[in-house]
């Protein structure tokens, strides 16, 4: 049929869906067909041609379908509901980036888009495995199409599209029966939380680990499939690493994401949504190191096996948890219920049972080593290793996963009482904090005889100079802590920071040993190094962080707040010096985001044009050193959705002097204020400051009953504690955003008006006289003291001018602040983590090299690198 009105960008886009839908179906059945009942490397030229021609077609697609969703989102086009509910006007580029995979739609696009580009590296790169590989691939780019296909098949709705018009997705609205062709001249704009810049970076890098751990389960049942059961092992080790170092690294910029935008305090909450993806990289690491057993002792082939399988299936879980709505209230970050749970399940349970049925299959042919292995052997303890990863997976899994048994029996009408602990960090870390301490102590022994041929003299040279270290720092990290006035150290601190002092050690003195005998680093070591900081950074910040924000004042600041909240902040009146330990700390003001300055503006040089809150006048030049951005007068951009409150610290013992601006946002969506920290990076610890309180900027000020004085120019007028004089009345210069017509008349009164310590304030009240004989007044405010004056007439005749003075509350935040001490160890060991993990991509890609002769017992052989 002819099509009558040419197709939009949403048409387009959803045509592009289907055909990225048909494409991977078209490439499954290409791919399979090129690969049944044939032995690897032996595949049917015409159809592998077909399923690969295929899948560049969904690619193709694929990309088809992002730019027409990042067309409709930096299009403003509001009439298509995912972009009048994720976007809006005033967002910046790099945050309608973030737009884009703030839905559920836009993250699976993410996701598919990811598979899009790992599989044109595996048809590049991996010619011999492609068909039976990228047949899986292919495979669950079809369940992931159908997430977002969005059509009806015989009445059941098949995935939610991310280009469903406004006015289908809500046809009830009353506007749409006035007006069809409503279109919202704005969207509901970008959640608070995620307007950071981590959130552009973060889920792109989560998404592609998520991505990375197809490949290693794509080999695992390819080698199912054609009976090749240990060819698998060598590609899916190098993809292992590559996914098990990206998806580390993407799972700590999401805790760095946390730290510099929560404010709960910390980086990791124990939420459900964080255990969704931190259980499927233990289990990946785990995996990954079953991986390297085979390929060095010929051992754990079946852990190997079932632990990629694993991986996988439990990021469809963590999917499946995330985006089914099962998690209700138990997360604070999931997403919401969009009629795909049911799809979800299917997704899981289909690749469930392939799974199972593979490994059932194959299972008694899978290669068994019958070689006994002894406490002196290396593989012992990386399979130990390996197995408490495992444990400590499971342990969250099991917690994380009662809502789903919960809706599960209900499913059968029977009622469960299991329910979350109350305190889920306390429980989540009684576990997982001595998962850190085994984790600490087999890594650095593990690495210790990877090495060498070991026997009782070799351990015990190797482990003897770092486990003397160790005890000597441990005993010096212990007699420090109490010196220091912190509280005793518990057994699980001192285990902790024993044996993560020990993996440092260890895997240190292995690395310095490899470099002398000339071998190339060890990039599991680099790692393993890179995880102990990591625990011990998370000791020290975590057990150790200090409030130093005690309210000294005996003021109770709000019986609405808690016990805990009015002992643990302190009052700051603006510009009163105010003492929080070692620091005096004095809050000068309220700051605006201005794009184009490099700093943030103050408040009061800003005057708010009428109708438009994201611009402001220019009340004086806005400058940052010598640069002038804006003169009196100009108008410029602001972000008014967030304040930013200045609050200057300084240190009273070393008179170090630096500026914070902590950000408020007034939210009654998200619960009422919405804050966030800023944070002052110290080597050895971070001060870390957030506003618990405000003045709520949306409700109107109480201001007491206005006084009235009626002075000459000169004249003095006396205000409470204060007092000011009345130096000039001059045509108003900055009337942009007063709307004013031809032939009214402005005039505006210079105030000078003195605060405590004598300093000077600036008031300039506005009188305006239209041409119809109209009487306008313009208000100023003098925030610091808590002024509103108001010029209220002028009398020409006897030279007299009236202002009105009205009072209120002086502006104040209530702020908390914290130390956190050696909190960069967390962050420079997330560092040395993702580069051990690239070092040993690197060295896999490289043929082993012979490790020289060390000094070992006569008889002893000489080691292969592994």
């Amino acid at each position: 049929m002819f099509i009558e009105q040419s197709m939009n960008i949403g048409d387009w886009g959803h045509l592009s869906v289907i055909v990225a839908f048909v494409a991977a179906v078209v490439s499954t059945l290409g791919y399979y067909m090129a690969s049944r009942g044939r032995a690897l490397g032996d595949t049917d030229a015409a159809w592998l041609r077909f399923g690969r021609g295929a899948f560049v077609v969904h690619g193709v697609a694929v990309i088809g379908v992002i730019v027409a969703l990042f067309g409709i989102i930096h299009g403003h086009r509001y009439e298509y509901y995912y972009a009048w509910s994720h976007s809006s006007n005033h967002l910046p580029v790099y945050y309608m980036i973030s737009c884009f995979w703030e839905g559920q739609e836009g993250s699976f696009l993410l996701w598919i888009f990811w598979h899009v580009v790992i599989g044109a590296f595996i048809i590049r790169g991996s010619r011999q495995w492609e068909a039976p590989v990228m047949a899986v691939f292919a495979f669950v780019q079809i369940f992931l199409m159908s997430m977002i296909l969005g059509v009806l098949v015989g009445g059941l709705k098949l995935g939610s599209s991310p280009f469903i018009l406004m006015k289908e997705f809500m046809p009830d609205l009353p506007v749409y029966k006035l007006n069809p062709d409503f279109v919202p001249q704005d969207g509901t704009g970008l959640n608070a939380l995620l307007q950071n810049y981590w959130m552009v970076i973060h889920p792109p890098t989560l998404f592609l680990g998520f991505a990375l751990t197809l490949v290693p389960f794509a080999y695992a049942v390819a080698g199912l499939w054609k009976g090749e059961l240990t060819q698998w092992v060598s590609p899916a080790i190098r993809w292992s690493l590559v996914g098990g170092g990206v998806l580390g690294v993407g799972i700590m910029m999401g805790a760095y994401w946390a730290y510099e935008t929560l404010n709960f305090g910390g980086y990791w909450n124990w939420d459900p949504v964080e255990n969704a993806v931190y259980i499927p990289w233990l289990v990946l690491v785990a995996a990954l190191h079953a991986l390297v057993l085979w390929q060095r002792g010929k051992t754990g082939l079946r852990t190997a096996f079932s632990l990629v399988v694993a991986t996988f299936l439990l990021v469809l879980y963590a999917t499946f948890l995330t985006r089914s709505g099962v998690l209700g209230n138990a997360s604070v970050h999931s997403f919401t219920d969009l009629g795909l749970s049911g799809q979800l399940l299917v997704y899981l349970m289909a690749f469930v049972v392939l799974s199972i049925a593979l490994l059932v299959w194959r299972w008694k042919q899978i290669p068994v080593s019958e070689k006994e292995l002894t406490m002196y052997n290396a593989e012992l303890w990386v399979f130990v290793g390996a197995t408490v990863l495992c444990l400590g997976a499971f342990q969250v899994l099991f917690t994380t996963s009662i809502p789903v048994w919960n809706a599960l029996v209900g499913f059968f009408g029977i009622k469960s009482n299991l329910a979350l602990p109350a305190d889920q960090i306390a429980h989540y870390t009684k576990f997982q904090l001595w998962l850190g301490v085994l984790v600490a102590l087999f890594s650095g022994i593990a690495q210790l005889l990877w090495w060498q041929r070991n026997d009782k003299e070799t351990v015990l040279n190797s482990i003897s100079i770092p486990a003397i270290l160790t005890l000597l720092g441990a005993s010096l990290g212990i007699l420090l802590v109490r010196q220091n006035g912190a509280h005793q150290m518990s057994l699980p601190y001192i285990a902790l920071l024993t044996t993560g002092l020990f993996g440092v050690l260890a895997n240190l003195s292995m690395l310095l040993q490899l470099v002398r005998r000339g071998v190339r680093l060890s990039g599991g070591a680099v790692s393993h190094i890179g995880i102990a900081l990591m625990l011990l950074g998370i000791l020290a910040s975590a057990g150790y962080s200090k409030i130093i924000s005690q309210n000294t004042s005996g003021l109770l600041y709000s019986r609405q707040f808690s016990e805990e909240d009015n002992r643990d902040n302190v009052l700051l009146w603006r510009n009163d010096p105010g003492k929080m330990g070692p620091y005096e700390l004095t809050y000068t003001g309220q700051y605006f985001d201005a794009p184009g300055v490099p700093e943030y503006v103050s408040k009061e040089l800003l005057f708010p044009v009428v109708n438009d809150e994201y611009k402001a006048v220019a009340r004086g030049e806005i400058k940052v050193g010598e640069k002038v951005y804006y003169k009196a007068g100009d108008t410029l951009e602001i972000r008014p959705e967030d304040t930013y409150y200045r609050v200057a610290y300084k240190n009273q013992e070393s008179g170090d002097e630096f500026v914070l601006f902590p950000r408020a946002q007034a939210n009654e969506e998200m619960g009422g204020l919405l804050a966030s920290p800023d944070i002052k990076l110290f080597w050895d610890h971070d001060i870390y400051s957030h506003v618990s309180s405000v003045p709520d900027p949306n409700k109107e000020k109480d201001w007491s009953e206005v006084k009235q004085y009626s002075v000459a120019m000169n004249d003095t007028l006396f205000l409470n504690d204060y007092f000011a004089i009345f130096k000039n009345a001059e045509p108003a210069h900055n009337t942009a955003g007063l709307g004013l017509n031809p032939g009214d008349v402005a005039v505006q009164g210079d105030i000078i008006v003195y605060g405590e310590k004598n300093k000077q304030y600036h008031a300039h009240p506005i009188f305006i006289v239209g041409k119809s004989g109209m009487v306008g007044r313009v208000a100023d405010e003098v925030e610091d003291l808590g002024l509103r004056i108001t010029l209220d007439n002028i009398d020409p005749q006897k030279g007299k001018f009236t202002f009105g003075v009205a009072t209120t509350q002086k502006d104040y935040v209530i702020l908390k602040a914290m130390e956190k001490p050696f909190i960069n160890l967390l962050w420079s060991g997330t560092l040395l983590m993702g580069l051990g993990f690239g070092i040993a991509v690197v060295q896999r890609g490289r043929k082993p090299k012979p490790v020289p002769a060390a000094k070992v017992p006569r008889g002893a052989k000489q080691v292969q690198a592994a």
